[in-house]
Parts: structure tokens; C-alpha cells; sequence
């Protein structure tokens, strides 16, 4: 008899229906279950001898709060009996009504340690997320929450993945501690997921997610260079298809709405195959060899508000000269999900897990270095370019200058005219502090809608003070003045658009909260305390932030 081994996880939630992700132990029928009988039914896939389900849930009613349990083969397997889960209230999937949207973001979580250990990094902002929700059921939450990136970290094992990953192989031989293969991508989702408080938050709050460079290997995708030298590697292959694969399963498809699943041909082959392996590792393939044969990005619609969620690693173009943050094909769906149906939402998200707008001296120095790195100073200079890029993780949409005023180019003229959004925002994580940052278009009118970047990182991680030092010098005017020094050398003129940091830097492990009522827009920015023997959220920073 199958049971349960991870999840159950709330994924897409529309005012009718849900889809909710869970792997078994074992191939089975699983079965989401609701007091009012409305539910879902899905037969489980193999994929590496694992097995999945996305269960879709219909017949909810709008506006409603509906408790579920999830049954495997027609045995009970959520809630669970063991503690602590039995102090939880009921997983809920609460459908939406009406246009006002909670919208909670941030990115880069490293796993908790188990319960009772010391935690190197300080509290899980998204424990202290489960906690508040837990103890007050019927409160305000989110309506959804965005993981921005690095959901798992394949590059920075914890000590006990480390142990666990020497009983398997010799961790002499590369890769090391990083993970080598798609089993090992599935235990540090167990290690991350299982924390009981987070397995209960995502049980109750619907996801949407997207991938960044630690979720496959820090600097994934930087230039063209770097993915000859690691393709040229024993392991690499192995790495990527398995990263590609376990993303796809356990992040990717709860991304998708009904709809799309329901057109999406890998789906329908992983599902009516006894075993989806090959099927997905040759999907896998091909997005490993060509950034055009598969889409990762995504368009969700919250009421009034609309996400497009951006990959900004795995579609970018790496020869030098033709650099581009996006190909063009998925540069083009950019532009045609922001204008679709344009007037029919009132606040624009664009999610990319790295920032569009930096401090500017790290602005400047990364444009820099893409001049460099182009051959425009000659081939010492070229080499020179390339070993900062990879040593200073130089590639934000900064070190693609056409694609940064292309973007910036596309926000302006989304927040223009009559039926421009109140609010265009672009969310970001990545760098390990939170800030906001506004811009403005010198020799043109200003955009009717007030855009910004909200970028909050990260969720349970940490940064050397080095860094904090760093990244606060680098929005000061004395680091301007420098940054201009770097441009000046690279023959750069001045961007297109200007920008100023308006809040910020904060530091520590943390979430951002959008909430919208109409046309208007308040930001509210929380730290995760430890007080006592718990951890709370508390509020370091709340803004209107629509005109």
C-alpha cells in the first residue's frame, strides 16, 4: 500500500478549482478529499522509480475556505497522525473572490536544520510564516506565495546531505558534496520540504515558483564560456538533465494552469507512460542543448493582478555579441503577455530572480565587464573580463546591456498611457538583502503607473558583512562616482534610465507582502526574530506604493 512521502503541496488555485502535488512511496491512485464532497482523483507517474501526482480539485465555490485530507488507494495519508502535525489546523485551499490580492515573495531558502539544532543562518522566515498562520487560522495570509529562486541549493550541502551523500558514492570524485544526480536532487527536497512547519505552509498557501542558479549550480548560464568549460567536465551532463528533470517535477508543472497542463504533450507523455524517465530526460536534453526548444516562464492572473514570471537563466542567449538575458522568441512573449487584455489588470508583477535595477557601482562594473568580455579592449582585457564575471557572479540583466534597455524600455511604455496599470513591479531575490528601488526616464514623460523593484532575499540565508558592507557603499554617491570611472573606460554612455534606491538596504532573513485593493498598492517588508523558544515575523517596513 503506498503512502505518502512529500507533500502534499497547494499549488494553483483559481475561484473554482486547485491543483495539489504529492509524491508516494508507490504507484497509486491519490485522492483529495473535501467535507462538502468536492475533490480530485489522479493516478500516480514513475519517474527514477519516484512517483507523482498532481491531483486537479473542481467544484470549489468562490470566496470559500475548504478544509482536504489526501488519500492514497483509499487510505488516509494527510494529515498526519505523528507530531507535530496534529497541532496544525486543517491544510485549506481557499478559493478567491472579488479582485484584492496578498501577494508574498522572496527567494533563497537553505533547508532548517531538524528541530532542536542550532540554525547557522538564523530563523526560516518561512517557519515564522507557518507559525503566524497556524496560530491564527482564520487571519490575513497569503493568497499566494512566489519562491523567487534557489528553492534547493545543488552547490551548498548541508553537513547532513554531506553524510548522506558519502554513503552513496566516494565525494572525492566530482562533483564533491554537490549533488550528482536526479536521486540526489530528490533528497534535498525532502531535507527542505519535509520541515514540518513548511510542509504544513505549503499544504495551505498556494505556490508559484521559479528557478535561479543554485537550484542547478551558482553562476548557471553566466557566458558562453563557461558552459564549454563545464559541458567539458565528467559530471556536468549528469547535473543538468537531473536538475532540469527535478525542477520540472516538483516546481514546473505546479506552475501551469489546468488548461495548460492539459495542452502540455510532456504531461500527456510522462502520465501514459509505465515509466516517464526517458520521456522527461529527453525533454531535459533538449533544453540543455537549445535555450529556445523549451519555455520556462509563465503567466498567472490573481484577479486585478497580473504575474508574469520570468526565467531569466536557462532562456538566455551566450555568444558574445549577441548576449541577451532573453532570446528573442521569449523576449517577444514577454511583451505579448504585458499587453494582452492591457486595461483588464490594475498592478503589473514581473518576476525575475535577478534584479533589474543594482546598486550603481555593481551596475556599472557588470556592464563593464560585458565590454570586456566582448573583445572591445583586446584579448588580455577579454580574459581579464571573463575571470571577474565568474569570480564576482557579474551577469544580472546589467551584464546584458541591450536586454536591461530593452526592459527598461518595455516597463516605460507598459505604465504608459490610458490604460496603463497603477502599479508596475518587478520582483526580484537573489542577492541576499531587500530594497526598493524606483526609476525615472530622463527626456521623456513619466510612466502613469509607479514602477519599481522590489527585490527581497533571502528567505533563510545569510550574507558575510563584507557584503552588507559592500552593498551599502555601492549606493552611495561616492560609488557612483566610481561606477562612472568603469563606464567611462568601457566607452559606455549613460543608460537610458536612471534610479535611485528608495528603501534599503535591510538585511536578514525575510519576506515581502503586496497587498492591493483597486488601484492601490501597499508593500510591507518582515524580518524573522527569534524570540524565546519560537520565531515570529515582524514588520520592519510598510508603504503605499500606488501614485
Amino acid at each position: 500500500m503506498a503512502g505518502l512521502r512529500l507533500g502534499p503541496l497547494l499549488r494553483y488555485v483559481d475561484g473554482s478549482s486547485a491543483t495539489v502535488w504529492a509524491e508516494t512511496d508507490g504507484p497509486g491512485t491519490v485522492e483529495v478529499r473535501c467535507p462538502d464532497g468536492t475533490g480530485g482523483t489522479s493516478g500516480t507517474f514513475q519517474v527514477y522509480g519516484h512517483h507523482y501526482a498532481l491531483v486537479r480539485v473542481t467544484g470549489l465555490t468562490p470566496g470559500t475556505t475548504t478544509p482536504y485530507e489526501v488519500f492514497v488507494d483509499g487510505e488516509r495519508v494527510w494529515p498526519l497522525a505523528r507530531e507535530p502535525f496534529p497541532s496544525f489546523p486543517p491544510s485549506v485551499i481557499r478559493t478567491p473572490a472579488g479582485d484584492d490580492r496578498r501577494i508574498s515573495f522572496g527567494s533563497c531558502r537553505w533547508a532548517s536544520p531538524p528541530t532542536g539544532e542550532p540554525d547557522p543562518v538564523g530563523p526560516d522566515a518561512l517557519d515564522a510564516l507557518a507559525k503566524r498562520l497556524a496560530a491564527d487560522p482564520g487571519g490575513e495570509r497569503p493568497d499566494v506565495l512566489l519562491l523567487l529562486g534557489d528553492q534547493v541549493y545543488a552547490d551548498e550541502t548541508s553537513d547532513a546531505t554531506k553524510e548522506w551523500l558519502a554513503k552513496r558514492r566516494d565525494l572525492s570524485e566530482p562533483p564533491g558534496s554537490q549533488v550528482a544526480d536526479y536521486e540526489e536532487y530528490t533528497h534535498l527536497y525532502y531535507e527542505s520540504w519535509l520541515d514540518p512547519q513548511v510542509r504544513w505552509l505549503l499544504s495551505t498557501v498556494p505556490t508559484c515558483m521559479i528557478f535561479d542558479d543554485h537550484d542547478v549550480i551558482d553562476d548557471w548560464n553566466t557566458s558562453a564560456s563557461w558552459v564549454e568549460d563545464m559541458r567539458a567536465t565528467s559530471w556536468w551532463r549528469e547535473r543538468v538533465l537531473s536538475g532540469l528533470m527535478s525542477y520540472w517535477v516538483h516546481q514546473h508543472l505546479g506552475n501551469l494552469s489546468p488548461a495548460e497542463i492539459d495542452a502540455d504533450p510532456l504531461y500527456a507523455a510522462v502520465r501514459e507512460a509505465p515509466d516517464g524517465t526517458g520521456a522527461l530526460r529527453d525533454f531535459a536534453s533538449r533544453a540543455e542543448a537549445d535555450a529556445t526548444a523549451v519555455r520556462w516562464s509563465y503567466r498567472r492572473d490573481f484577479g486585478r493582478v497580473r504575474l508574469v514570471m520570468v526565467d531569466s537563466r536557462a532562456a538566455r542567449v551566450l555568444e558574445e555579441g549577441r548576449r541577451s538575458m532573453l532570446d528573442r522568441d521569449e523576449a517577444d512573449w514577454l511583451r505579448a503577455q504585458i499587453f494582452d487584455g492591457r486595461g483588464s489588470y490594475d498592478h503589473l508583477l514581473v518576476g525575475t530572480s535577478l534584479p533589474w535595477l543594482l546598486p550603481h557601482l555593481v551596475h556599472d562594473v557588470e556592464a563593464w565587464s560585458s565590454v570586456l568580455c566582448r573583445g572591445d579592449k583586446g584579448p588580455r582585457w577579454a580574459r581579464l573580463g571573463e575571470k571577474l564575471r565568474r569570480a564576482a557572479d557579474l551577469e544580472h540583466w546589467s551584464a546584458f546591456p541591450d536586454s536591461f534597455e530593452e526592459l527598461a524600455e518595455l516597463l516605460a511604455e507598459a505604465g504608459s498611457g490610458p490604460d496603463a496599470p497603477a502599479t508596475v513591479c518587478v520582483l526580484s531575490g537573489d542577492v541576499h538583502h531587500a530594497y526598493v528601488a524606483e526609476p525615472d526616464w530622463p527626456g521623456r514623460a513619466a510612466p502613469e503607473a509607479r514602477v519599481v523593484q522590489l527585490t527581497c532575499s533571502p528567505v533563510h540565508n545569510s550574507i558575510p558583512a563584507s557584503m552588507r558592507v559592500g552593498f551599502r557603499f555601492g549606493w552611495s554617491a561616492a560609488a557612483r562616482t566610481l561606477g562612472r570611472v568603469f563606464a567611462l573606460h568601457g566607452g559606455l554612455g549613460r543608460p537610458p534610465v536612471g534610479w535611485r534606491r528608495t528603501g534599503g538596504p535591510w538585511f536578514g532573513n525575510q519576506l515581502m507582502t503586496l497587498a492591493t485593493r483597486g488601484r492601490s498598492a501597499v508593500l510591507r517588508l518582515e524580518h524573522a526574530r527569534q524570540e524565546g523558544a519560537g520565531v515570529r515575523l515582524r514588520r520592519v517596513m510598510e508603504r503605499r506604493l500606488s501614485r
